[in-house]
């Protein structure tokens, strides 16, 4: 059988069941009851992309075992895999066993392809905000950097909707920073510094919120992200870090214009006004050029990914139809597929045919 993701299974099955091996970490493991009094096993597993469900019978030989696991176990499963209608992933005539030490280590790297895009993401970040022009900006971004840098590599960008993995608000952060760099030159009225450090910060928050262990693939809650939400942590990152900022270059920033008050105020209207509008958990609406800007760019980039990810989870109803991912509005209809010209295309009756 060959070694694939959950990713990779889910698409393949798609078309029928699949054999399969696939290395997991036990996200959770929760004993309940079926209406008739049988005993089972539900088993959450995750990979560094995707989660599946496992349920594990009273008769399944592998039940004690299975029932004895903990979120900091680490699996192969094997078996043939299919999509069901209702349930989503599932394996039969499966079996397990512990990773080595190895293959442990192997899979909390992730896949080569998602390891590369991520470490180019985030050096993009990296030397996105190095060319920010104001240096109380530049300054601000590259001190949450250096203190927060490890564990906002390993944050989610969202818990369930949208680069839900690890490593995804890196992903997003990135895409958003190339958006904004495009559109720019677009619109001369942006004050690109502004807008690149409200990126990077407008969901520092999530490094709380959406944060994974050290060593694996569990999404832990957090107490304070629960409490205050990431919008208010994230306001807070800002201003503890300004205060330190301020205080080592007092006399330098008084000859900056505009004045630091107004710059640190600005900032923080990005980070509090980025959902757009209150009913959706933002403090205050979109009031500056940077603030509506940024908020559009964060609800595309996670509406596209939304998109991409419904075309290889959802399940199918007809030929390049897909069922309804929330919060997307409706069905999924596949892109319209782009042109390409066959080598033998000829300009005929005037027409490039």
């Amino acid at each position: 059988m060959n070694l694939l993701t959950l990713t990779e299974i889910r698409r393949a099955a798609q078309n029928g069941a699949v054999p399969a091996r696939v290395h997991v970490q036990v996200q959770s493991a929760t004993a309940k009851t079926q209406r008739e009094g049988k005993p089972y096993c539900e088993l959450v597993l995750a990979d560094p992309c995707d989660q599946m469900k496992l349920r594990v019978w009273s008769d399944h030989p592998a039940y004690k075992t299975c029932s004895g696991l903990t979120p900091e176990s680490f699996m192969e499963l094997a078996g043939e895999f299919r999509v069901h209608s209702q349930y989503g992933l599932e394996a039969d005539k499966w079996t397990v066993r512990p990773l080595t030490d190895q293959e442990k280590n192997e899979l909390l790297l992730g896949p080569a392809d998602l390891r590369a895009k991520q470490n180019a993401d985030w050096e993009l970040i990296e030397k996105t905000i190095h060319i920010i022009t104001d240096p109380r900006l530049r300054g601000l971004c590259e001190a949450f950097v250096k203190e927060w840098g490890d564990r906002f590599r390993r944050a989610a960008a969202a818990r369930k909707y949208h680069h839900s993995r690890r490593g995804g608000l890196v992903e997003h952060t990135a895409q958003m920073m190339r958006v904004a760099k495009e559109i720019a030159p677009l619109y001369p009225q942006l004050n690109l510094d502004l807008l690149i450090a409200g990126i990077l910060f407008h969901d520092s928050g999530k490094l709380w919120e959406n944060q994974f262990s050290e060593t694996g693939f569990v999404m832990d809650y957090d107490e304070l992200g629960e409490l205050v939400g990431h919008i208010s942590i994230g306001l807070e990152v800002v201003n503890s870090l300004w205060r330190k900022l301020s205080a080592e270059n007092t006399e330098v920033w008084k000859g900056y214009s505009p004045s630091s008050e107004d710059v640190r105020l600005h900032l923080l209207h990005l980070i509090g006004a980025h959902h757009g509008q209150k009913e959706l958990g933002s403090p205050v609406e979109p009031k500056t050029p940077e603030a509506m800007a940024l908020h559009y760019i964060d609800n595309l980039d996670s509406k596209l990914e939304m998109f991409a990810g419904g075309y290889a989870t959802a399940q199918p109803l007809a030929a390049r139809i897909f069922d309804r991912v929330r919060p997307l509005p409706g069905n999924l209809v596949k892109s319209l597929e782009k042109f390409q010209q066959s080598a033998n295309t000829t300009k005929e009756d005037g027409q490039l045919l």
